[in-house]
């Protein structure tokens, strides 16, 4: 199956949180705070959005950093991923 959104919205792969923290102490699963950032796996077609022209700024396979409380939650296939609004990614992440 495959996500395909609507209007401007944006589906998110989240990152993998990393296990250690920079001074080498492991964390377990609960302390571990979820990555704000993502990886763009599906992008909606844009248009008018609430009476306002929305033109996609975001492509498949950029890495993005999205708002914390942003976007719904959705399992695919045992895969998670985040569904959002374009207005709600801050920032893409450049090499």
């Amino acid at each position: 199956m495959k996500l395909v959104p609507l209007g401007d919205k944006v589906v998110l792969k989240q990152l993998v949180a990393e296990e250690t923290t920079k001074s080498g102490i492991v964390l377990p699963g609960q302390a571990k705070e979820k990555p704000q950032q993502a990886e763009v796996v599906a992008v909606g077609p844009g248009g008018m959005v609430d009476g306002k022209e929305v033109t996609m700024q975001v492509k498949v396979g950029d890495k993005v950093i999205y708002s914390k409380y942003a976007g719904t939650e959705v399992k695919l296939d045992e895969e998670e991923f985040i569904v959002v609004k374009q207005n709600d990614i801050v920032a893409i992440v450049a090499d």
